[in-house]
C-alpha cells in the first residue's frame, strides 16, 4: 500500500523534497555510491584472491555474506537512486512514497553473521561493517520519511476517522 499524501499531511511532500535536497542527502549518496564501487573492485578483484585462500566452511561463510553484502547495497543504491530523482525533479514526492520504493531485504541484511564470518577476509569484513551501519542509516531515514510518516497521517480524531470509513463505504 502506498503512503497517500493526502490534505491530512500537506507537510509530507515538503519533508521528502527537504530531505532530497539535504546536504546529508548528498553525503549519503556520496557515501553509498562509493561503497558500491570499492564494493565491486573488491569482489572482483582481491576478494577472489581471498576467496581461494579460505577453508570449506569459511568459503561458504564468504560466498553467504557476500552476497548479504551486495543486497545491502542494492537496497541502498534504489533508495538513494529515488531520493536524487527526487531532487533533480524526475519524480514527484508522491510517487516516491509508493511501496515498492521502501528499504527493502531487511530480514535478509540485519541478521547476524555467521560464527564462520570471523574466518573471513579483513576486506570483507571491513565492508559489511561499513554497509550494515549505513543500511541502518538509510533503513532510518525510511522509517521516519515514508512507514512511520504515514501512520502519523491517519487522522487522530475518531470522529474525523469514522468520516473516512463511510465516506469511503458510500463513496
Amino acid at each position: 500500500m502506498a503512503i497517500e499524501l493526502n490534505e491530512n499531511a500537506p507537510w509530507r511532500a515538503a519533508v521528502i523534497r527537504d530531505f532530497a535536497a539535504s546536504e546529508l542527502f548528498a553525503r549519503t549518496f556520496d557515501e553509498g555510491m562509493t561503497l558500491v564501487e570499492e564494493t565491486a573492485a573488491y569482489l572482483d578483484g582481491g576478494g577472489r584472491a581471498d576467496a581461494k585462500l579460505l577453508s570449506r566452511g569459511a568459503a561458504y561463510a564468504y560466498a553467504g555474506e557476500s552476497m548479504r553484502l551486495t543486497t545491502r547495497l542494492m537496497q541502498i543504491a534504489s533508495w538513494l537512486l529515488v531520493q536524487r530523482a527526487v531532487r533533480e525533479g524526475d519524480m514527484a514526492p508522491e510517487g516516491a512514497c509508493d511501496d515498492r520504493y521502501r528499504l527493502g531485504a531487511e530480514a535478509v541484511c540485519t541478521a547476524e553473521a555467521s560464527p564462520e564470518a570471523n574466518d573471513l577476509p579483513m576486506g570483507l569484513l571491513e565492508l559489511l561493517e561499513r554497509s550494515g551501519r549505513l543500511y541502518e542509516r538509510v533503513l532510518h531515514l525510511d522509517k521516519r520519511m515514508y512507514r512511520e510518516a504515514a501512520e502519523d497521517d491517519v487522522p487522530h480524531s475518531p470522529v474525523l476517522a469514522q468520516f473516512d470509513r463511510l465516506k469511503a463505504a458510500f463513496g
